[in-house]
């Protein structure tokens, strides 16, 4: 492709140039382990308080309260192995059916273990009830865990009310906010959130790089055991240019939140104003509060994955709410929960931007797509009103 369309930035996001030019003298001349007595080793402590300091900046937190990970996966482990360890008589976890499969499945094995998980429902729009949380929470309950923003359709959640709201009962509470840090102002040290993870690839990072907030006076056991690294929270020896890619990242973000939330998200309109042009399309929690970057878009009657190789081949990346597994379709555990109906559920399209876009890429894929869903159309069992593939019997996701 001479042009690439990039517009899945919440998969993943292109490394900021200066953040590679950060990252590079470690893979050559600053390599020691700063773990090391000698100073070749020991001096790259420096970097590491550095990329602390800076991380701690773009969430209002301390830099005692950082702890470096590999991932947002491991970060999410790690929260919630620690509260369960850290309460072994509480029995009882609170989380939301639209998580990340980070937190669902660590929370579905919990319940072979013998815990008992209560799964938050959404409305239509994709928001939560804090009635819900309130009438779930009991002193049994170990941890919440709710997530800051929904990587699939951007609905930003009231986790911060939600943590005082657990706090009340005892309970510890974490948020997976992946997709909202960099794109959502937060300052933690005014609120009850007890642990959040984040990922660096989601910031213009590299992959394999994370965070785990640990609020201070939060009870804590470590998931990683063996060294001392991160004062004996998460032990392995540093990945420091990644730590310090990672650092320069969070202090690119910190530079553009006002343009993350006025440029980038004019984009975003500009994007769903031209695709809602096309008929039987909508909005997917377009009635809620959202992240400035993130749209997730339903074509009625046609397949996500067969729009997605469309637009592939015009260079466009974006992904599709829907997974083919087994030969069968079966729409995104988000959607379903949101009560999307099949015929939308099944041709949902997000998009996710940075501000690397720009608005002759909008413009090129508001061009592009309505013949492409037109074609689709034509050939589609679906637009007459019949099944295919016995698509009246499929079900959601059971979380």
């Amino acid at each position: 492709m001479e042009k690439v369309y990039y517009f899945d930035n919440n998969a993943t996001s292109r490394v900021a140039p200066e953040v590679a030019a950060e990252m590079q003298p470690f893979f050559n001349d600053l390599y020691g382990n700063p773990s090391s007595m000698h100073f070749f080793g020991g001096a790259n402590q420096k970097y590491l308080d550095l990329a602390r300091q800076r991380v701690a900046a773009l969430l209002g937190a301390a830099p005692e309260e950082i702890v470096f990970t590999s991932c947002g996966t491991e970060s999410d482990s790690t929260a919630l192995w620690a509260a369960v360890r850290a309460f072994p008589d509480k029995k009882h976890i609170i989380t939301t059916k639209v998580e990340h499969p980070a937190v669902l499945n660590v929370c579905k094995f919990l319940e072979t273990q013998g815990y008992r998980v209560t799964y938050l429902p959404v409305d239509s729009t994709g928001q939560l009830n804090l009635a819900d949380l309130q009438a779930a929470l009991t002193h049994e309950t170990a941890i919440v865990s709710i997530m800051w923003a929904n990587n699939e359709t951007g609905v930003i959640f009231p986790v911060e009310e939600a943590a005082r709201i657990s706090h009340a009962k005892g309970a510890l509470f974490h948020t997976d906010a992946v997709q909202a840090v960099g794109k959502l102002p937060i300052n933690l040290k005014d609120t009850k959130i007890d642990f959040l993870s984040l990922s660096g690839h989601k910031l213009h990072a590299p992959k394999g790089i994370g965070v785990l907030y640990i609020k201070k006076g939060s009870r804590f056991a470590p998931f990683m055991m063996g060294g001392h690294q991160e004062h004996g929270r998460r032990a392995g020896t540093e990945n420091v240019p990644y730590i310090a890619g990672l650092g320069k990242a969070a202090e690119l973000a910190a530079a553009n939140l006002e343009k993350e939330n006025t440029y980038v998200k004019d984009l975003r309109d500009r994007l769903e104003a031209g695709l809602l042009k096309i008929p039987n399309s909508r909005i997917n929690g377009g009635g809620a509060n959202r992240l400035p970057n993130t749209t997730n878009i339903s074509f009625e009657y046609i397949e996500g994955e067969s729009i997605l190789l469309m637009i592939s081949e015009k260079g466009i990346c974006a992904s599709s709410g829907s997974a083919c597994t087994s030969g069968s379709l079966e729409p995104s555990h988000v959607l379903m929960s949101m009560a999307v109906p099949q015929t939308y559920a099944h041709g949902s399209v997000r998009f996710s931007l940075s501000v690397y876009n720009t608005e002759e890429e909008v413009d090129y894929i508001i061009k592009e797509f309505p013949p492409i869903i037109e074609r689709l159309r034509s050939i589609s069992p679906f637009a007459d009103g019949k099944p295919l593939f016995g698509m009246e019997s499929c079900e959601p996701h059971k979380h």
